[in-house]
């Protein structure tokens, strides 16, 4: 963009409105809160990295088989017409959302959510490949050299091997793994495999290895809107102002009172280890994602300079505005937003779990042969004939028996029983017939009855129509 002098001269003025976003390289902390986000990082990974090889009944045990439109969850195995759970768990999760955020701000962009963790572990790969953040920092600044391109060429290296990994771990959950395995070594990969492998792979890479804090600053739409879910008696990361300033540096064994001086000692520790590159010493702001790097290396410097901890906590706008000890913010944190939210949360989540616990693993669907619709067969009877549909949900043969009513003397004229193998939907022919006199022309509400052998508390009854010609 230009704009003239305005004197009218020759010379012209150039405003850029576009600034070049500096690289954030966070520097190491130790601490409480470092240590709960790399347990975190460990109990997420291990469960994504690992749930993919653990068998269950001679399978996978969680497996999205979409090919088959099976869903194997342990010893669930869920089809699509049990959209109904992922309706609930989607509920669960948003609500649950919502109940962190209000009680404690943003946990799950802090600890556990797959951009933090993944960002933690390639900064962890970076460090060790390219030192810490003052050796970082010089290497950015280096020019091109054998030694720069030789770091730089090993870091990328590493991130595309995890990336990849990542992504492999990914189609595993759709793919059987050990399949997946012998197939990659084979280099037979098919083409939607291959794809999303590298897609899922390249994702990681960019969001993890380039973007990073871009992700939580600016993609993100949760950093956006959780302000609504914010109150001041929400649990946050703070900054004593009030005990902080002025700040200044000082000798440890200066008195802060005789030089007008609070505790902070303007460090900016906090703000190097912040990996979104805040100050939160200018307040509460959006790009905060919680983590409390700044608590643990503020901690630091308090036990070094001997100030008292707490100059930035996990608090609340109201426990810090009005000097509320932890307990009485804790008995805050049980306001009617809270309990609604809990309410809510238990209660859905109770109705999921009995739905599932009373679930019968058994579907049937009706559909009339079209090919044979209502007809007279021997002495007189009226016959008509059904297709029906029977799945079997369980991991086990299932034997199933076949009955119908809604008409006088109404039977059916075909095999009772049904087998079905393991997972199987088996589609059966079934004829229905009724004497000539048991019913008026016209169409009649009859219903199926189909109930297993092993267990007949699991039984299914289905709706149909009988069609009696004139």
């Amino acid at each position: 963009m230009t704009s003239r002098s305005p004197a009218g001269g020759g010379d012209e003025a150039v405003l850029s409105l576009y600034v070049s976003q500096k690289k954030i390289q966070p520097r190491s902390v130790f601490g409480l809160f470092t240590k709960w986000r790399w347990a975190l990082v460990w109990v997420t990974q291990i469960v994504f990295y690992g749930l993919p090889w653990l068998q269950w009944n001679a399978r996978q045990a969680v497996l999205f088989d979409l090919e088959s439109r099976r869903f194997f969850l342990f010893g669930l195995v869920l089809y699509p017409q049990d959209f109904i759970y992922l309706t609930g768990l989607l509920v669960i999760s948003a609500l649950a959302l919502f109940l962190f955020t209000a009680v404690a701000g943003r946990l799950w962009c802090g600890y556990a959510c797959p951009q933090t963790v993944y960002t933690e572990i390639f900064l962890w790969i970076e460090k060790r490949v390219e030192g810490e953040r003052s050796a970082r920092l010089r290497l950015d600044e280096a020019p091109m050299s054998v030694a720069k391109v030789g770091k730089r060429g090993l870091k990328h290296l590493l991130w595309l091997i995890f990336s990849l990994w990542t992504g492999f771990t990914f189609v595993g959950y759709f793919t059987p793994i050990r399949e997946l395995g012998s197939l990659t070594l084979m280099a037979s990969l098919g083409p939607w495999q291959t794809f999303w492998v590298f897609f899922y792979g390249l994702a990681t890479y960019g969001n993890a290895g380039f973007l990073r804090e871009q992700v939580c600053k600016y993609m993100c739409p949760y950093a956006r809107f959780q302000s609504a879910m914010f109150d001041p008696d929400t649990m946050i990361v703070t900054y004593d102002e009030a005990r902080g300033e002025p700040r200044g540096a000082r000798s440890k064994k200066a008195d802060p009172k005789a030089l007008g001086l609070g505790s902070c000692v303007d460090c900016t520790l906090c703000v190097q280890v912040c990996p979104t590159g805040i100050d939160i010493r200018k307040g509460l702001q959006y790009e905060c994602i919680g983590c409390g790097a700044c608590i643990d290396v503020c901690d630091e410097v308090m036990d070094k300079v001997g100030y008292p901890r707490g100059l930035i906590r996990y608090s609340t706008q109201n426990g810090v505005a009005q000097g509320w000890s932890r307990q009485a913010m804790i008995r805050r944190a049980f306001r009617p937003r809270v309990l609604v939210y809990t309410a809510a949360l238990g209660a859905i989540t109770a109705a999921l779990l009995v739905s599932l616990y009373l679930r019968t693993p058994l579907k049937v669907d009706v559909i009339r042969d079209r090919g044979a619709l209502a007809r007279m067969v021997e002495q007189g009877r009226i016959e008509n004939v059904f297709r029906l549909q029977v799945m079997n949900a369980t991991e086990h043969p299932q034997r199933y028996f076949l009955d119908v009513d809604g008409l006088p003397d109404i039977v059916i004229a075909s095999d009772r029983w049904v087998d079905v193998l393991p997972t199987e939907v088996r589609s059966v022919a079934v004829r229905v017939q009724i004497p000539p006199d048991a019913a008026e022309p016209g169409s009649h509400p009859i219903r199926f009855l189909v109930r297993s052998s092993e267990k007949p508390t699991d039984a299914v009854a289905e709706k149909a129509v009988f069609l009696v010609p004139r």
